[in-house]
């Protein structure tokens, strides 16, 4: 399964989902070795006096990361979305992404993100001047709609089409749902059948199975993983795996995941420095641990460790079995 994105060809047609506070260089990178085709940025703001910020640079580092780059832009005004493609472009971005799915009140408030859909003429003309602003393709995430009531996608996707969009992808709730409840994939397929550019469906893909469960259900043309892969990030050769075989690769034992996650932890620390990157280490060691035995007592101690050596130890100690009885179940639950 690939998806034509330009001159990029994106394959396996399967996508790490944005998500701000988490997909950032290291899990990017991580993900990408392990069979997403795509792994766009965080979402960066238009607002070019926010660019200079520490966490505005550190998403916009994109040293060493394997091509194509794609950067998720978010804003309400067209003159500085279109602003800001042409910035990312210039400091290397392939692939530009305009987010119109995050349902965050502190973004939302601004009519941005997935506030936008409230308001279709002014959605026509952002994608037209970041479309008409950059010569690299230009991708679309949306929702079904801003309200339960109101699910306009289908509307949304055609408008895209016309603008010049070159793909869009579809979580598959209202804003108003946030993460709550369950997908819906009607609605994905309904903007499938209306328009000719290609489709992606996201929401809840959580396994293999449930990967081509979508794929039937909505005919998408590829698939946008987002939570499944907290602390999980092979989960893309897994699905990949299984799409073209119908066959489950083994689960990685623990000594692998305690090798990934060690990897991940280093890239954390060369990105934030020690003290910050301690810190943001501790969620994702808590998602790599959620289906793990012992999990509560290693967590209670790995969460107070306050350097990066002692983090590594503590997570080579828990995965290869020094920490706890159960070294011989480790990473079988994943």
């Amino acid at each position: 399964m690939t998806l034509q994105l330009g001159r990029h060809c994106i394959a396996p047609a399967l996508v790490l989902a944005p998500m701000a506070g988490v997909t950032d260089k290291p899990f990017r990178q991580l993900c990408r070795r392990l069979g997403a085709g795509l792994a766009p940025s965080e979402m960066l703001t238009a607002d070019p006096g926010l660019w200079e910020t520490p966490k505005s640079r550190a998403r916009m580092d994109h040293s060493g990361e394997p091509g194509p780059i794609s950067v998720q832009i978010a804003g309400y005004d067209p003159a500085m979305m279109a602003n800001a493609a042409r910035h990312n472009v210039a400091h290397g971005a392939d692939i530009v992404d305009i987010n119109m799915g995050c349902p965050a009140k502190k973004v939302c408030k601004r009519d941005a993100g997935s506030a936008l859909m409230k308001d279709e003429a002014l959605v026509a003309r952002i994608l037209s001047a970041v479309v008409d602003a950059v010569d690299v393709p230009v991708t679309l995430k949306t929702r079904t709609g801003w309200a339960a009531g109101h699910r306009n996608a289908v509307r949304i996707a055609r408008i895209a089409e016309d603008s010049g969009i070159a793909a869009i992808a579809i979580h598959g709730r209202t804003r108003d749902q946030k993460y709550a409840g369950q997908a819906e994939y009607e609605t994905i397929r309904s903007v499938k059948q209306a328009v000719g550019i290609p489709v992606l469906a996201n929401g809840d893909i959580d396994s293999p199975e449930k990967a081509l469960q979508v794929l039937e259900a909505t005919r998408a043309d590829g698939l946008l993983i987002g939570r499944a892969a907290q602390g999980r990030p092979w989960i893309f050769r897994e699905i990949d795996h299984f799409l073209r075989t119908g066959e489950h690769l083994p689960s990685p034992d623990a000594r692998q995941i305690s090798a990934w996650l060690t990897e991940h932890l280093d890239g954390i620390y060369r990105l934030y420095g020690e003290y910050r990157g301690v810190r943001i280490a501790r969620k994702h060691i808590g998602w790599y641990v959620a289906d793990q035995p012992a999990r509560a007592a290693f967590l209670k101690q790995a969460m107070r460790l306050e350097s990066a050596d002692a983090q590594l130890v503590a997570v080579r100690r828990y995965f290869e079995g020094e920490a706890h009885p159960d070294r011989d179940s480790v990473g079988q639950a994943a």
